[in-house]
């Protein structure tokens, strides 16, 4: 089974990339740009055409959620025009896409988790974007499955546990909003379950299972409460430690709003491919350590 995942410094493709490795029978191949530029709608075709794969993994994607505010035309133009050329590649090709979307298409006003079938309202560019790349992603290829997720992590490039770390290095004390909760989600557990579910699409070519999940971490919590597990993982591996200290939204202004939810129940995804997440504590350690030991150098001096 040959994998073409879109995105090469992405999360999810470095941690594709790395999963592959270790499975028989399994290549991952990831490209970006400028072979494959979603930016460039005229480069998608060719790229994907080029690489002959038996499933697309759509994980490139414009994730600057406040830039997007300003830069609305480029969001739209990668998230929703260039998603949707990549999904007809696949068509044309006659394989499966698995397209990587965000809690962000959902305002975060719901009393709980939120499922697949509840209303999208998104609150920004960059949710509105992303959930008009859904849509032509399911109107260009009918064999897709779209996988929201949520507050993603892992040891390769920017994200949330690594900015903990970093600036624990350098003080004694981190402010993080505590008025937004949600489900963290390591990209090596998404990778894993892409893997999982593109398995069952390959053996099966006729399955029933198209259609949108959500995936993210089992278990929920706060920022801060997310950032307290990894600092205090961080001193149990001999990492950096600093104190936590709750603020709200309203004291860290950004030019996007976030949902104050952005829970996701997994439900359907378990349901339908057998499969569940870690419990996002136990996922959390297993990245802080592996940053700690060092074991991915080029990527936490990212």
């Amino acid at each position: 089974m040959r994998l073409l995942v879109t995105g090469r410094d992405g999360q999810v493709a470095a941690s594709l990339l790395e999963a592959g490795q270790a499975r028989a029978g399994v290549e991952v191949v990831a490209i970006g740009r400028p072979e494959l530029d979603l930016a460039r709608p005229d480069t998608v075709i060719d790229a994907i055409t080029a690489a002959r794969p038996d499933i697309v993994v759509s994980a490139a994607a414009y994730t600057a959620v406040d830039q997007a505010e300003d830069e609305p035309d480029l969001a739209f133009a990668v998230n929703a025009t260039g998603a949707g050329k990549v999904a007809e590649a696949a068509a044309r090709l006659g394989v499966p896409i698995i397209h990587l979307s965000t809690d962000y298409v959902f305002d975060g006003s719901a009393p709980r988790a939120y499922v697949e079938t509840d209303p999208t309202a998104p609150l920004g560019v960059y949710g509105a974007s992303k959930l008009a790349g859904e849509q032509a992603v399911a109107a260009a290829n009918p064999r897709h499955l779209i996988l929201r997720t949520a507050w993603v992590y892992s040891p390769f490039g920017k994200n949330f546990v690594k900015t903990m770390l970093r600036l624990a290095a350098d003080r004694d004390e981190i402010s993080v909003v505590s008025d937004q909760c949600g489900n963290p989600t390591s990209a090596l557990d998404i990778a894993d379950a892409i893997l999982h579910a593109a398995t069952t699409l390959h053996r099966d070519k006729d399955v029933a299972a198209f259609g949108t999940y959500h995936l993210a971490g089992t278990g929920e919590t706060n920022w801060s409460g997310f950032a307290r597990h990894i600092l205090d993982t961080s001193l149990k591996s001999g990492g950096p430690w600093a104190r936590v200290r709750d603020i709200t939204t309203m004291d860290y202004p950004t030019k996007a709003r976030r949902p104050a939810n952005s829970r996701l129940s997994s439900a359907k995804f378990a349901d339908v491919f057998a499969w569940t997440a870690p419990d996002w504590r136990e996922s959390a350690e297993e990245v802080v350590r592996r940053l700690v030991a060092g074991e991915t150098r080029q990527a936490m001096t990212a």
